[in-house]
């Protein structure tokens, strides 16, 4: 028998029908070819912009990329709201400026910032909020002084007036007193006249006996590389009452005369008592 469609008769009676198909085949065609057309062009739009802020936020040049995903934020803002008490939405207003501040130092300055984008951000935001005694700032361990550049503005931005304090002993190539000088600069207008440089190792008693001349509201103790870590108990020594006292998570230095406040990315929080 032979095929309905090989069928003349047939063929007739269903040409309609079949130029209906055709014709609506390729309008759907058509409609396709132009979104797969506008999708390209989005694509390649997407990729020229993705490339331009790859260069000003990705890992050349730093510890890491600056460019957080949505889960890392969230992480994030939950860490600072429970080490803080302040409510997510404060949180995440502070955890936004912190990050703004962060690409706009790392921008400006020379070298670059120790550490994780969510552990910078982390200390940025959280020290402002937990209202440190006074505004006696000491950095122990610093890499360009971009860090203390930074939290000098967000504490400023917080009411808070910083005297920065901070001691290394200058010993790597990059890390040169200009050079930090330099970047301090960029906490404001008056951040190398309310900033002291002490070139010297922590540990050297003669170092902490100068630095002993103020009690800090806040101390940042960052473990130097390729070196035993501070002693947390010697510089929780110079923190005035009720002080900050910010260490790397991985450190196990004795912590006993220090209240937690809790963790935020890779930094244990202490509250001097």
């Amino acid at each position: 028998m032979p095929s309905l469609l090989s069928n003349r008769l047939a063929q007739r009676v269903l040409r309609p029908a079949f130029h209906l198909v055709e014709q609506r085949v390729d309008r759907i065609t058509t409609a396709f070819q132009h979104d797969l057309d506008a999708l390209h062009h989005e694509v390649a739009d997407l990729r020229r912009r993705q490339y331009g802020l790859s260069l000003l936020l990705d890992q050349a040049g730093r510890d890491g990329d600056r460019m957080p995903t949505a889960t890392q934020i969230d992480t994030l803002v939950r860490e600072v709201a429970a080490v803080t008490g302040r409510d997510k939405e404060h949180a995440r207003r502070e955890v936004t400026v912190a990050y703004r501040h962060l690409v706009a130092v790392e921008a400006l300055g020379t070298g670059g910032l120790a550490g994780t984008l969510s552990d910078v951000c982390g200390r940025l935001a959280a020290l402002p909020l937990l209202a440190p005694p006074n505004g006696e700032v000491l950095v122990i361990g610093t890499r360009h002084g971009l860090f203390a550049a930074a939290l000098q503005r967000m504490l400023h931005r917080g009411g808070v007036e910083a005297r920065l304090t901070v001691v290394d002993p200058l010993a790597d190539a990059p890390t040169r007193a200009e050079l930090i000088r330099g970047n301090l600069a960029l906490g404001g207008a008056d951040g190398t006249r309310a900033a002291r440089l002490v070139q010297g190792d922590f540990a050297d008693p003669g170092v902490r006996t100068e630095l002993g001349e103020r009690r800090y509201g806040i101390v940042v103790v960052n473990s130097p590389q390729d070196r035993a870590p501070y002693d947390v108990a010697e510089a929780a020594a110079l923190a005035a009452p009720g002080a900050l006292v910010l260490v790397p998570d991985a450190d196990r230095s004795r912590t006993e005369a220090l209240a937690s406040a809790g963790r935020i990315a890779q930094t244990r929080y202490l509250r001097a008592a």
